[in-house]
């Protein structure tokens, strides 16, 4: 029996498992992501690259164990590349020596520290955005969304090789100094298309300042606590999102589909998807989808 669940969502698939303050660990095979460690997934583990939410343990403490199976994997050329907030970094690679020692084989990471806002090129044409989240330590959330070149409305029609000496042109002077008076303009507007939104482990603030993860194909989003055992105070106070809080911004929330996890161990699974049901789908219809063990774990979170 496995505490994997795999949702499958249009071009993407989302397999992983996630129980607010015990582990939280997915994996998106299409976009060669691991998105936090707080479980080793054996079918990530030779994925390229993986984005740290914070480094709370329930988030970060299966990286050693997902490290060692890469490595009994071949994980690569390179070493697994963690994008992570800001400050993380140091005390991440100081962790990672002093247990390579222990296990006497190196546990390597490239640790690449981000602040909101930043962009990381993927591959050509998908990116990647940090975005601001909210928690009593460094967290960061991301979106993962393509960059793609439409012709500009008003030279639709002319023959291929005229836009290509108009692109050509364009990026000759692109780098010039001076001002923009004069230079080639680009025939191309530049169009983005969110594909994966990922935020966890913050206040619903986060959505709020940031609609492009509203609109994401997929948002896969915390919801840690639901009802009045826990209050909104309670969460907000830990930075967690309340079904209280989370149901009125639903309607506003375009995605193709999201994705509910982090849920708090007070609730059970069959509470869980009561409530969501009851409350979210209404506004969400089928694009709603709960990260919960799979059936034949029963009412249970673990094994």
């Amino acid at each position: 029996m496995s505490l994997v669940t795999e949702l499958r969502l249009g071009r993407l698939t989302v397999r992983g498992a996630s129980l607010g303050g015990l582990y939280t660990a997915l994996h998106v095979p299409e976009l060669d992501l691991l998105l936090d460690a707080g479980l080793p997934l054996r079918g990530g583990a030779t994925a390229r690259r993986l984005l740290l939410t914070h480094a709370h343990l329930d988030h970060l403490g299966a990286l050693p164990a997902l490290l060692g199976m890469r490595g009994m994997m071949g994980g690569g050329d390179k070493p697994l590349e963690v994008l992570c907030p800001r400050g993380v970094e140091g005390g991440l690679r100081e962790s990672l020596r002093h247990l390579s020692a222990l296990h006497a084989w190196p546990l390597d990471v490239t640790a690449r520290p981000l602040d909101a806002g930043d962009e990381v090129e993927l591959r050509p044409g998908l990116w990647l955005r940090a975005l601001p989240a909210y928690h009593p330590v460094p967290t960061l959330g991301y979106l993962v969304f393509e960059r793609v070149e439409k012709l500009k409305p008003h030279l639709r029609g002319l023959p291929a090789e005229e836009i290509k000496a108009l692109k050509r042109a364009a990026s000759a002077e692109g780098g010039a100094e001076g001002g923009a008076e004069g230079r080639a303009e680009s025939p191309f507007d530049v169009e983005e298309r969110p594909l994966l939104a990922y935020l966890t482990d913050t206040l619903p603030e986060a959505l709020k300042r940031s609609p492009a993860a509203m609109r994401a194909r997929v948002l896969i989003l915390e919801c840690t606590f639901l009802n009045d055992v826990k209050p909104v105070r309670v969460a907000r106070a830990g930075c967690h999102i309340h079904l209280d809080e989370l149901e009125p911004l639903a309607p506003l929330i375009e995605a193709e589909a999201v994705v509910l996890m982090h849920f708090s161990q007070i609730h059970k699974p069959s509470e869980v998807r009561a409530l969501c049901e009851a409350r979210l789908r209404p506004h969400l219809g089928a694009r709603l989808h709960l990260l919960l063990p799979p059936p034949e774990q029963g009412d249970r979170w673990w094994l």
